[in-house]
Protein backbone atom coordinates (compact mmCIF):
# COMPACT_ATOMS: atom_id res chain seq x y z
CA UNK A 1 0.00 0.00 0.00
CA UNK A 2 3.19 2.12 1.03
CA UNK A 3 4.46 1.66 -1.99
CA UNK A 4 1.34 2.41 -4.21
CA UNK A 5 1.05 5.44 -3.11
CA UNK A 6 4.88 6.80 -3.25
CA UNK A 7 4.37 5.73 -6.99
CA UNK A 8 1.20 7.96 -7.08
CA UNK A 9 3.32 10.90 -5.63
CA UNK A 10 5.59 10.73 -7.76
CA UNK A 11 3.74 10.32 -10.65
CA UNK A 12 1.86 13.54 -9.48
CA UNK A 13 5.26 15.40 -9.05
CA UNK A 14 6.39 14.24 -12.49
CA UNK A 15 3.07 15.44 -13.36
CA UNK A 16 2.86 18.77 -12.05
CA UNK A 17 6.72 19.22 -13.72
CA UNK A 18 6.45 18.76 -16.90
CA UNK A 19 3.10 21.07 -16.78
CA UNK A 20 4.77 23.47 -15.10
CA UNK A 21 8.22 23.35 -17.21
CA UNK A 22 6.25 23.45 -20.65
CA UNK A 23 4.41 26.41 -19.68
CA UNK A 24 7.60 28.03 -18.69
CA UNK A 25 9.19 27.60 -22.00
CA UNK A 26 5.80 28.55 -23.76
CA UNK A 27 5.75 25.36 -25.53
CA UNK A 28 2.29 23.76 -26.87
CA UNK A 29 1.73 19.89 -26.71
CA UNK A 30 2.42 19.42 -30.51
CA UNK A 31 5.65 21.48 -29.78
CA UNK A 32 7.14 19.61 -27.19
CA UNK A 33 6.03 16.64 -29.25
CA UNK A 34 7.61 17.48 -31.97
CA UNK A 35 11.07 18.32 -29.62
CA UNK A 36 11.10 15.19 -27.62
CA UNK A 37 9.83 12.04 -29.63
CA UNK A 38 7.06 11.59 -27.61
CA UNK A 39 3.90 11.70 -28.82
CA UNK A 40 1.37 14.64 -27.78
CA UNK A 41 -1.52 11.90 -26.36
CA UNK A 42 1.21 10.40 -24.01
CA UNK A 43 2.76 13.74 -22.83
CA UNK A 44 -1.05 15.22 -22.33
CA UNK A 45 -1.31 11.81 -20.64
CA UNK A 46 1.42 12.48 -17.94
CA UNK A 47 0.56 15.95 -17.47
CA UNK A 48 -2.96 14.67 -16.34
CA UNK A 49 -1.44 12.00 -14.28
CA UNK A 50 -2.69 9.56 -16.44
CA UNK A 51 -0.09 7.73 -17.37
CA UNK A 52 3.17 6.45 -15.73
CA UNK A 53 6.24 7.29 -17.89
CA UNK A 54 8.89 4.83 -18.16
CA UNK A 55 12.29 5.92 -17.34
CA UNK A 56 13.14 5.89 -21.16
CA UNK A 57 10.02 8.22 -21.90
CA UNK A 58 11.44 10.74 -19.25
CA UNK A 59 14.86 10.51 -20.50
CA UNK A 60 13.60 11.43 -24.07
CA UNK A 61 11.53 14.26 -22.62
CA UNK A 62 14.33 15.36 -20.51
CA UNK A 63 16.71 15.83 -23.60
CA UNK A 64 14.65 17.25 -25.79
CA UNK A 65 13.29 20.01 -23.18
CA UNK A 66 17.44 20.69 -22.63
CA UNK A 67 16.86 19.68 -18.70
CA UNK A 68 18.14 17.50 -16.48
CA UNK A 69 16.78 13.97 -16.01
CA UNK A 70 15.75 15.05 -12.24
CA UNK A 71 14.20 18.08 -12.56
CA UNK A 72 11.33 16.24 -13.73
CA UNK A 73 10.86 14.07 -10.61
CA UNK A 74 11.57 16.64 -7.65
CA UNK A 75 9.10 18.57 -5.92
CA UNK A 76 9.09 21.60 -6.79
CA UNK A 77 9.66 24.38 -3.99
CA UNK A 78 6.43 26.12 -3.23
CA UNK A 79 6.13 29.90 -2.32
CA UNK A 80 5.21 28.61 1.06
CA UNK A 81 5.42 25.60 2.75
CA UNK A 82 3.72 24.63 6.29
CA UNK A 83 5.12 22.82 8.82
CA UNK A 84 3.10 20.64 11.48
CA UNK A 85 5.75 19.56 14.14
CA UNK A 86 3.97 16.78 14.99
CA UNK A 87 4.90 15.25 11.30
CA UNK A 88 8.46 15.75 12.07
CA UNK A 89 10.49 12.70 13.04
CA UNK A 90 12.88 14.09 16.24
CA UNK A 91 16.56 13.20 16.75
CA UNK A 92 16.74 11.55 20.06
CA UNK A 93 19.52 10.75 22.64
CA UNK A 94 18.14 7.31 23.40
CA UNK A 95 16.26 7.93 26.02
CA UNK A 96 13.94 10.84 24.91
CA UNK A 97 15.03 13.08 27.58
CA UNK A 98 16.45 15.50 24.60
CA UNK A 99 14.89 15.29 21.44
CA UNK A 100 15.98 17.87 17.98
CA UNK A 101 12.80 18.60 15.76
CA UNK A 102 14.92 19.48 12.48
CA UNK A 103 12.17 22.22 11.19
CA UNK A 104 13.50 23.48 8.56
CA UNK A 105 16.75 21.50 7.70
CA UNK A 106 19.57 22.54 6.26
CA UNK A 107 20.19 22.35 1.87
CA UNK A 108 21.99 23.46 -0.50
CA UNK A 109 22.33 27.57 -1.23
CA UNK A 110 20.39 27.96 2.33
CA UNK A 111 22.99 29.07 4.95
CA UNK A 112 20.67 28.10 7.64
CA UNK A 113 18.93 25.43 9.09
CA UNK A 114 16.30 26.10 11.77
CA UNK A 115 15.33 23.26 15.01
CA UNK A 116 13.14 23.23 18.06
CA UNK A 117 14.23 21.09 20.65
CA UNK A 118 13.09 19.71 24.14
CA UNK A 119 15.08 19.07 26.94
CA UNK A 120 13.34 16.88 30.16
CA UNK A 121 15.00 17.99 33.54
CA UNK A 122 18.32 16.37 33.83
CA UNK A 123 18.70 16.34 29.62
CA UNK A 124 22.48 17.44 28.69
CA UNK A 125 23.15 17.96 25.20
CA UNK A 126 27.17 18.70 24.01
CA UNK A 127 28.09 19.93 20.62
CA UNK A 128 31.67 19.66 18.76
CA UNK A 129 32.61 22.81 17.87
CA UNK A 130 31.15 23.96 13.94
CA UNK A 131 33.39 25.67 11.15
CA UNK A 132 34.77 28.95 11.81
CA UNK A 133 31.86 31.32 11.42
CA UNK A 134 29.47 29.72 12.59
CA UNK A 135 26.31 31.29 14.36
CA UNK A 136 23.85 30.07 16.32
CA UNK A 137 21.04 32.15 17.75
CA UNK A 138 18.53 30.58 20.70
CA UNK A 139 15.27 31.63 21.73
CA UNK A 140 14.36 30.03 24.87
CA UNK A 141 9.98 29.42 24.86
CA UNK A 142 10.00 27.75 28.28
CA UNK A 143 11.80 26.41 31.29
CA UNK A 144 15.17 27.27 32.13
CA UNK A 145 18.13 26.41 29.72
CA UNK A 146 21.82 26.28 31.06
CA UNK A 147 24.39 26.65 27.80
CA UNK A 148 27.94 26.27 27.82
CA UNK A 149 30.12 28.20 25.10
CA UNK A 150 33.67 27.59 25.68
CA UNK A 151 34.28 28.33 29.25
CA UNK A 152 31.74 31.17 29.43
CA UNK A 153 27.82 29.52 31.41
CA UNK A 154 25.05 31.41 30.64
CA UNK A 155 21.83 30.92 32.01
CA UNK A 156 18.22 31.50 30.15
CA UNK A 157 14.50 31.58 31.49
CA UNK A 158 11.47 31.44 28.98
CA UNK A 159 11.45 34.40 26.54
CA UNK A 160 15.23 35.17 26.55
CA UNK A 161 17.16 34.72 23.71
CA UNK A 162 21.07 34.84 22.93
CA UNK A 163 23.67 34.52 20.10
CA UNK A 164 27.21 33.00 20.26
CA UNK A 165 30.04 32.11 17.91
CA UNK A 166 29.37 27.84 17.33
CA UNK A 167 33.31 27.60 16.66
CA UNK A 168 33.87 26.32 20.18
CA UNK A 169 33.01 23.81 21.99
CA UNK A 170 29.33 24.19 23.52
CA UNK A 171 26.22 22.50 25.46
CA UNK A 172 23.00 22.75 26.31
CA UNK A 173 21.33 21.48 29.96
CA UNK A 174 17.98 21.67 31.47
CA UNK A 175 19.06 21.87 35.12
CA UNK A 176 15.32 22.90 35.71
CA UNK A 177 12.53 21.16 36.92
CA UNK A 178 10.25 21.68 33.82
CA UNK A 179 10.27 20.66 30.53
CA UNK A 180 13.02 23.10 28.76
CA UNK A 181 11.65 24.09 24.35
CA UNK A 182 13.48 26.04 22.61
CA UNK A 183 13.77 26.99 18.77
CA UNK A 184 17.61 27.18 17.50
CA UNK A 185 19.09 28.71 14.33
CA UNK A 186 22.49 27.81 13.31
CA UNK A 187 23.51 30.28 10.78
CA UNK A 188 26.44 28.35 8.21
CA UNK A 189 29.19 30.82 7.10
Amino acid sequence: MQEQSSVENLNEIISGNLKRLRREKELTLDALAEMTGVSKSMLGQIERGESAPSVATLWKISMGMKISFTSLMVENKQEAQIIDNGDIEPLTNGDDSFKLYPVFPFEPGRNFEILTIEMQPGAESLSMPHDPGTEEFVMVYSGQMTLLVGEAVYTLNANQSIRYEADKKHGYANRGKDLVKLCMVIYYA
